[in-house]
């Protein structure tokens, strides 16, 4: 019994995900392989020998691989899922794009979005927007599974597993990369920030961001956003955080001027400590807040700047 984990990067570095992903895959039971699919990713295979609990690392590169694509990530994985009983990913925006279609062409079903490992057959995952958690039991010959990885810990470096280069599958020329657009900034990325303040409708305009932007900054927070926020044009789509956006459990969540939806907190319920701002006393948002202020978020926010700046930072 093997676990083929494929690893999370940008073929410079491993990312955080992959780290936490290990302590999840480790639990499932047998030997543990890291597959590293992409272009100039020695490197990255490098570092993944050096987690602990990794038996093997694989190393895949060719140009097609490169932003891990749906189509040549499943023909590469389908090639080499022989020797393996369970193929597992982190739920990034990566792993959630070719882990269905791996699955779809081994014939098995995915189990989405893992919280636990119960035991080798056997895990949980969250429903209904995380209202509800259900344990899912599998008696497929070969798993196919992608990890929360908010809910693990990071595992520990250490090991010093052997590389192994793996050959490729011819292209298919199904699909191919034409252009991406990123947003460039200083601040940490909003899944592995250590904390996190977000803006909702209560921010009324986009105009208005710059206030939390500054807070941000004064704590080395990533800044984040409701659905409602995002889809009245306030900021763009990748600071959008919940159900339908990224998922987030930093050490502190600061949700500014957002009523508290379900979908909302299923993106940050793992937050260590949550705080809330809003007018509303009656906002679900309090309902899940370790600390909670009542207050005019456009006084309030001034008000804790003109505190940070005070305590130096």
């Amino acid at each position: 019994m093997t676990t083929l984990l494929i690893a999370d990067h940008n073929n410079e570095t491993l990312a955080d995900s992959t780290l936490k992903a290990v302590s999840a895959a480790s639990q499932m039971g047998g030997d543990l392989h890291i597959l590293v699919a992409g272009a100039g990713a020695a490197s990255v295979a490098d570092e993944a020998a050096k987690i602990e609990g990794v038996a093997k690392v694989l190393l895949a590169e060719a140009s097609p691989l490169q932003k891990q694509l749906a189509e040549p990530m499943a023909d590469l994985v389908v090639s080499l899922a022989g020797d393996y009983t369970t193929i597992a990913s982190a739920a990034s925006t990566s792993g959630k794009n070719f882990m269905p279609r791996i699955a779809a062409l081994l014939d098995c079903s995915q189990i989405s979005e893992i919280l636990s490992v119960e035991d080798e057959n056997t895990f949980t995952r969250p429903i209904y927007a995380g209202n509800a958690i259900a344990t899912v039991r599998t008696s497929e010959a070969k798993k196919v599974i992608t990890i929360r990885t908010t809910a693990f810990a990071a595992a520990a470096l250490g090991g010093s597993a052997n590389v192994e280069a793996v050959p490729v599958p011819d292209d298919s020329g199904l699909s191919s990369f034409l252009s991406e657009e990123l947003t460039k900034s200083d601040r940490p990325e909003l899944t592995s920030a250590k904390i996190v303040i977000s803006g909702g409708r209560g921010m009324q305009s986009g105009d208005n961001f710059p206030m939390l932007e500054k807070i941000a900054d004064r704590l080395g927070a990533a800044v984040g956003a409701s659905r409602a926020a995002v889809d009245a044009g306030f900021v763009p789509n990748d600071y959008q955080v919940g159900q339908t956006g990224k998922v987030v459990a930093p050490d502190l969540y600061i949700a500014v001027g957002i009523s508290g939806a379900i979908q909302h907190w299923a993106g940050m319920k793992d937050s260590k400590v949550i705080v809330a701002i809003n007018k509303d006393e009656e906002a679900p948002i309090f309902q899940v807040a370790d600390y909670g202020l009542v207050a005019d978020l456009f006084t309030a926010i001034p008000e804790l700047d003109e505190e940070l700046q005070k305590a130096g930072l």
